[in-house]
């Protein structure tokens, strides 16, 4: 036994007499190799990261893709929509496949699978084959992503926990905020299909890491007797319906569509009669018994928020610059660089923050920065760019991070070891279902409110308003001057071109005041927690 990689998680560890520096031994007398560890631990922490970047990794080279595969701009869209479906399906799953398996074998067939399914892609002919191994390519990622956030809170004693889980926060951050802009420049030095083919080599180092150094855990071939396959049934049908509402319903005008209304009906009910079965069957694949924990409870509010935010902000400033900036893909990419930066340069301070401090404290003022800085975009006008958003972006990186960190801390602090391969598949699924919310929301908002604004423009502009008709005169004149055959017209046209733009630019404002409020709400919820540092908790449940 004296060449085990690790010993049983949370163990008091003391230096081995005659051993290497890494390797230390446990209370159980088992040698731990810290060297191995970490070589495994970062294979799974490069996978989840790779998983993950696939998600945005597509956004700023859709045109091309969709010109290479002869795609219509409804049929592309579902290049970024079926890997959202396939991912929240597998994420409640993984917990039990893992105890069922192992986490090295399930890990390294997942990230196999992830690399098959990512050449097939890449060399998708047509749109129907590039739709259905991007489905492929969803399940594998997303069962790539809870395993590292259960497995940085069980391999891994107190002491070292808080770090892993700020590693595990900045890939999730990361990931969401650099995807385009890498994606973009690997499409413009390459082609598109190589946003797909890097995967292989970086899955083929995945893969040796994992499957040499990542012996964490045994699994439980007896969990293979009884699956409980209605449960299974009723969670898919659920969720991808429910995936499916919050992807297309703005599109498609919400209830005012038949198939919208049907499916959510449908999600309500397989929702409700998969709780109950999950409650009632004697071997759940999903355990809901991290929710008896309160502090599990408020921790997966506070994660939902924050993958609003995150996804939210992630989604809405791309999107202004485009439409009324006109930046191009590099620019954007630029601009929204600073929340990755800043959240990568802050990490170390974030993790002593949170080790510091009151788990209660972080939290409300990582909500508190974040929608302070969100909320100074309220008031956004169509000149806004990079230095106009630096300080938002810079304080939004930093607020977001902390407030994360400190939520996921606040979730598992209190929860046994057993738990928290249950507590990171939920806690995965809560913030992917939170971002596709909270980008059905933001949408809903800007096309609302932006008819809204639209509609108040040209009433004000309607009714003998002294600057509208000196407005209108100037372009009247304007388009004279330049020879234009029809000059009134032309500036008519113009004129709701602008009054498109600014209600563009004024739903934006309001979009931006949603998020802040829903930053806020979750400031607030943070008082709630239970008293004391989330790392001391975790620190005496580990002791245990």
């Amino acid at each position: 036994m004296a060449d085990a990689p690790y010993s049983q998680a949370g163990a008091t560890l003391t230096p081995a007499a005659g051993r290497p520096p890494s390797v230390e031994l446990g209370a159980d007398g088992q040698a731990v190799n810290w060297t191995k560890v970490f070589l495994g631990f970062g294979g799974m922490i490069v996978g989840q990261f790779m998983a993950m970047l696939d998600i945005q990794i597509v956004a700023s080279s859709l045109t091309q893709i969709q010109s290479g595969i002869s795609a219509s701009a409804d049929e592309i869209s579902w290049v970024q929509t079926i890997y959202l479906l396939a991912e929240v399906v597998i994420m409640p799953l993984t917990a039990y496949l893992t105890k069922m398996w192992g986490t090295r074998i399930f890990y390294v067939v997942a990230v196999v699978g992830f690399v098959v399914t990512s050449a097939a892609v890449g060399l998708s002919s047509s749109v129907a084959m590039m739709i259905v191994f991007r489905a492929m390519q969803g399940l594998f990622a997303g069962a790539m992503i809870p395993p590292v956030f259960a497995t940085a809170m069980t391999i891994f004693p107190p002491e070292r926990r808080l770090v892993a889980n700020v590693t595990v926060g900045l890939i999730v951050t990361l990931s969401s905020t650099i995807g385009p802009t890498l994606g973009g420049h690997i499409t413009e030095l390459l082609n598109w299909r190589w946003l797909f083919f890097i995967n292989i080599p970086v899955g083929a180092l995945v893969i040796f890491l994992v499957g040499r150094y990542a012996d964490f855990d045994k699994g439980d071939p007896n969990l293979s007797k009884g699956i409980d396959w209605w449960g299974l049934a009723l969670m898919s049908v659920c969720l991808l319906s429910l995936q499916y509402v919050l992807e297309e319903g703005s599109g498609d005008g919400w209830f005012d569509d038949s198939k919208i209304l049907w499916l959510t009906i449908a999600a309500a009910l397989a929702g409700a009669a998969f709780i109950w079965r999950q409650l009632s069957y004697w071997q759940p694949i999903v355990s809901l018994k991290p929710f008896s924990d309160s502090n599990f409870t408020l921790g997966v509010v506070l994660t939902f928020v924050t993958g609003v935010s995150m996804f939210g902000g992630t989604f809405l400033m791309p999107l202004y610059l485009g439409r009324v900036r006109g930046f191009s893909s590099a620019e954007v990419g630029t601009t929204m660089l600073v929340t990755g930066l800043t959240m990568f340069l802050t990490a170390p301070l974030i993790g002593r923050v949170v080790r510091m401090i009151d788990a209660r404290i972080a939290i409300v003022g990582g909500f508190a920065l974040s929608a302070w800085a969100v909320g100074l975009a309220i008031h956004v006008t169509d000149q806004w760019g990079f230095r106009e958003f630096f300080v938002l972006q810079a304080a939004r990186g930093f607020g977001t991070m902390l407030a994360m960190v400190a939520a996921q801390q606040l979730s598992v602090a209190t929860l046994p070891v057993q738990m928290m391969k249950d507590a990171s598949g939920l806690i995965n699924l809560i913030r992917n279902v939170a971002g596709a919310i909270g980008l059905a929301m933001l949408s809903t908002i800007l096309s609302h409110q932006m008819a809204v604004h639209f509609m108040d423009l040209t009433s004000a502009a309607s009714q003998a308003n002294p600057t509208s008709v000196e407005l209108m005169d100037g372009l009247n004149q304007m388009m004279a001057a330049g020879g234009v055959a029809d000059p009134g017209a032309t500036a008519s046209k113009a004129m709701s071109s602008l009054m498109h733009r600014q209600a563009a630019v004024l739903s934006f404002g309001d979009a931006f005041a949603a998020l802040a409020a829903a930053s806020w709400f979750a400031a607030l919820l943070g008082l709630f927690a239970r008293p004391g540092s989330a790392m001391n908790r975790a620190d005496s449940v580990a002791g245990h």
